[in-house]
């Protein structure tokens, strides 16, 4: 399976709206959605950076995966969640907007 920038690049966008989406009283199913995509967006993610050769990357998109699987279910709370949501969320806009706009 090939991962283009494009499609990192969309997985990104879309990864950080439905997380800054949770800062919102959603019903708890949406929150469990969240996990379960997120999980699945940062493994494609990590996939991407271990195609570019960056380790960096892959090891932060790797521990994001864990972070938000929703397996083993790691409670943080509402409001440190949020505060996650928020820095993942900005992290990747910048990845998808700033990272690849200096690479090329």
């Amino acid at each position: 399976m090939m991962i283009t920038k494009k499609i990192a690049q969309l997985i990104s966008i879309i990864l950080s709206f439905l997380l800054l989406i949770c800062l919102f009283n959603m019903p708890y199913g949406y929150y469990e959605l969240v996990r379960f995509l997120a999980m699945i967006g940062f493994a494609l993610l990590a996939y991407y950076e271990n195609t570019k050769k960056n380790d960096l990357f892959m090891i932060v998109f790797i521990a994001l995966a864990l972070l938000f699987q929703p397996f083993i279910k790691i409670t943080l709370g509402r409001d440190l969640w949020s505060i996650v949501d928020v820095i993942v969320a900005a992290f990747l806009l910048y990845n998808s907007f700033v990272k690849y706009k200096i690479k090329n």
